[in-house]
């Protein structure tokens, strides 16, 4: 009498499987995948929080009036590019007289 129980399976496994039967692993195999990318993704990000903490980056003072002395400064290049590109865009009036008769003969 064997007891036939699914043991949790690796990503790696779930894929290895899930090629074997790909009649029936089509599941498996996004399962396994997602698994495999999910795993890549926390290695990734552990190995980036250890750097991070052996380097030990001091603390950055901010300096509040410098963002916004910054900020402003981007506004008013901002302002003035607008109006130079909407002032472009008007045509100038003519200086000519207009070459058809404006008000129609009866």
């Amino acid at each position: 009498m064997s007891t036939s129980t699914d043991a949790a399976l690796t990503p790696a496994q779930r894929f290895g499987r899930g090629v074997r039967y790909t009649i029936v692993g089509p599941v498996d195999i996004t399962r396994g995948t997602v698994g495999l990318g999910m795993s890549s993704a926390a290695s990734g990000a552990s190995w980036v929080s250890r750097r991070l903490r052996a380097e030990e980056p001091a603390p950055a003072k901010r300096r509040p009036l410098l963002y916004v002395l910054i900020g402003a400064g981007v506004l008013a290049v901002g302002a003035v590019t607008f109006s130079i590109v909407r002032r472009s865009m008007r045509p100038e009036p003519s200086t000519l007289p207009p070459s058809v008769e404006i008000t129609p003969k009866p």
